[in-house]
This record gives structure tokens, sequence and C-alpha cells, in this order.
């Protein structure tokens, strides 16, 4: 069962599901069908967005990867918090005019150190149940 994947995934659905009404919202406001048409505010709700999209399916798949392989529910939830905060952070940073990029930088770091820490996590939960 992957009870703490579904919770951590079902986050971070939600915040994307808000950042795509965002998205949906400024390409209203500005009557804008594709593209930004030059709205730095629909710009910024586009690259929030698509920065989301592009780098929360890695941390899911992970977070899944390491919990069916039975990893403890804190090693697998520890992660799956973190990769959260980061990418709400970084939103934030892009959002909010004008772009806070001192937000950008720690919701990336966060991002990119979870990323590489459930590399390394998996990489070595496997090696340990192979030699167990």
């Amino acid at each position: 069962m992957l009870l703490v994947t579904s919770i951590i995934a079902s986050i971070l659905t939600i915040i994307f599901i808000k950042l795509s009404f965002a998205v949906i919202g400024f390409r209203r406001k500005n009557k804008v069908g594709l593209g930004s048409g030059g709205h730095e505010d629909l710009e910024r709700a586009i690259r929030a967005q698509g920065n989301f999209a592009e780098y929360v399916p890695f941390g899911i798949i992970l977070i899944a990867c390491l919990e069916l392989n039975g990893a403890p529910w804190w090693l697998v939830a520890f992660p799956g918090i973190t990769l959260i905060i980061g990418r709400v952070i970084h939103a934030v940073g892009i959002n909010v005019p004008p772009p806070d990029f001192s937000k950008r930088i720690l919701g990336m770091k966060l991002t990119f150190g979870t990323l590489i820490t459930l590399v390394v996590l998996n990489l070595g939960w496997v090696m340990y149940k192979l030699v167990v």
C-alpha cells in the first residue's frame, strides 16, 4: 500500500490545481488563449505551474518507489514534506511581483536537495534490502 505517497501526491495535486486555476484566471483577465501575450502576471503564473509540473512527478515516483520497497513511513514522509515545502516556496517566489529570487532559490534548493536525497535513499534502501 502507498499510504504516505497517497497523502503526499494528493497535497501536491491540490497545489498544482491551484497553480492551474491561477493560469486560467490570468488568461481570462488578459484575454490570452495561448502563451502569455506579453503579460508579466500570466507569464509568472505559467512558469510557476510549468516548473511545478516539471519537477514534482520525479519526486512522486521516487517517493512511491521508496514506499513500495518497504521503507519505514517516516523515511518516505520526510522527503515528501520537504518536496511540498520547496515547491510552495518556489511558486510563491515566482508569483509575487516583483519575483522574489531568494524564495525561488530556496525553493529550488529544497527541491533539488529532496530529489537527490530520494535518489540516494532509493539506491541505498534497495542495496540494503538486497544484502539483508
